[in-house]
């Protein structure tokens, strides 16, 4: 199997060319980022939550988290600014490719009634939302060792222009769009 990278460069840019008539390289889309972000309610009450879901995080990227703290105080949620409230890990390059190429092919098969991901979560600016229920997903996350099952947003950030070219760029990545 081509390593994702590879297969961008050999298939994935060639195809991409052909299909949106581009005159140069340059304007092919590409992946630029994946943003994973853990939002963490019960952060509030328990302040191992953090620890234990950077924890997860790192084990699933192979990249330490960094802690998202509230930007504003929320009466009605019981935040006050500066608290602690998740983790994110922003992955680039290498990592980013490996990430991305163990979610389409280990990740995403492994969820229970899985159809294929939403076609519709694009922002209209060619980056790509996901969200996951749970972290128990991936291979590296043994059940027995987890405290709490938690979700996460796994964002793409594309250079494509439109909506249309990120869909095709991420569905020949291998991205099991839903019909």
């Amino acid at each position: 199997m081509l390593r994702l990278k590879e297969k961008y460069e050999k298939e994935i840019a060639p195809a991409m060319m052909e299909r949106f008539k581009y005159k140069s390289v340059m304007q092919i889309p590409k992946l630029e980022k994946i943003v994973i972000n853990m939002g963490l309610g019960e952060a509030r009450d328990n302040a191992k939550a953090v620890e234990n879901a950077m924890g997860d995080l790192a084990l699933i990227t192979g990249q330490k988290p960094v802690v998202t703290k509230a930007k504003k105080s929320i009466a009605a949620f019981k935040i006050r600014e500066g608290m602690n409230i998740g983790c994110k890990v922003t992955l680039r390059g290498q990592k980013m490719y490996t990430f991305a190429d163990k979610l389409v092919s280990i990740a995403l098969p492994r969820i229970r009634d899985f159809h294929g991901v939403s076609a519709n979560s694009f922002d209209g600016r060619g980056n790509y939302a996901l969200g996951l229920k749970e972290q128990l997903i991936f291979p590296e996350i043994e059940y027995d060792k987890i405290d709490k099952v938690r979700g996460m947003d796994v964002i793409f950030v594309t250079t494509a222009k439109t909506d249309e070219e990120a869909r095709e760029l991420l569905r020949l990545m291998g991205m099991p769009f839903a019909e």
